[in-house]
């Protein structure tokens, strides 16, 4: 009796594992929009960019923000937009835009803790998953030329102690660029064309710091 080879085929499947991918949501006023230069180079996409590379997954994010925004407008901008999701994480840099306008100092604490609460509830309740980025000095920019640099800075100052000190409390983590902003402040390489707000290369060194704050805090 002839001996019947069969033939058998398997056909496997591909197991696809779902990749994490943490989420982001960046919070502010001109300087997490990036005024003046290109979308894709604005601090939080950098960042994105960043814990990609450090094999920190993580999605486009969520920006909201617009230039000349105070923390009442921020916080107004926040309630019409009614995000539902949570985020892996949130970035927080709003005042600038306060000082600007002459308001007290006092007032910014009230609406700048009512901010950080919010974010905190976007970051699941994770308070180190909250980043507070301090104000920049614009008034070391050409822009400001004709304004009084020193009385500029005492304001930014007492506004940052204001921010420092909430974040503190309420256990986020807070990164100081204030000092970067004052160093490059009169490097034309380090800032937009309007002489004003930050260029790439001042967004790089902000997406690098915070990258290493996330890196600690994700894992």
């Amino acid at each position: 009796m002839p001996h019947i080879l069969h033939r058998f085929y398997v056909t496997l499947s591909v197991v696809r594992i779902p990749i994490y991918m943490h989420t982001y949501l960046a919070l502010g006023d001109s300087y997490t929009i990036g005024e003046q230069v290109p979308y894709e180079l604005n601090f939080p996409n950098v960042l994105v960019k960043k814990l990609n590379a450090q094999q920190l997954p993580c999605a486009a994010p969520v920006i909201i923000a617009t230039t000349g925004w105070t923390t009442d407008e921020l916080a107004a901008a926040i309630q019409e937009r009614a995000l539902q999701e949570q985020f892996s994480f949130v970035t927080l840099l709003i005042g600038v835009n306060n000082q600007y306008r002459g308001r007290l100092a006092s007032e910014y604490a009230v609406e700048f803790e009512s901010l950080l609460q919010q974010a905190i509830a976007f970051a699941k309740g994770i308070a180190t998953h909250v980043v507070v980025l301090s104000i920049p000095d614009w008034g070391v920019t050409p822009f400001a030329a004709d304004r009084n640099a020193a009385l500029i800075a005492a304001e930014i100052d007492d506004y940052n102690a204001v921010n420092k000190q909430i974040t503190q409390q309420y256990g986020c983590v807070y990164v100081d660029i204030t000092p970067s902003t004052r160093k490059n402040g009169t490097n034309a390489s380090y800032l937009a064309e309007d002489g004003l707000h930050p260029s790439a290369l001042e967004y790089e060194l902000w997406a690098t710091a915070l990258c290493e704050q996330l890196m600690l805090h994700l894992q």
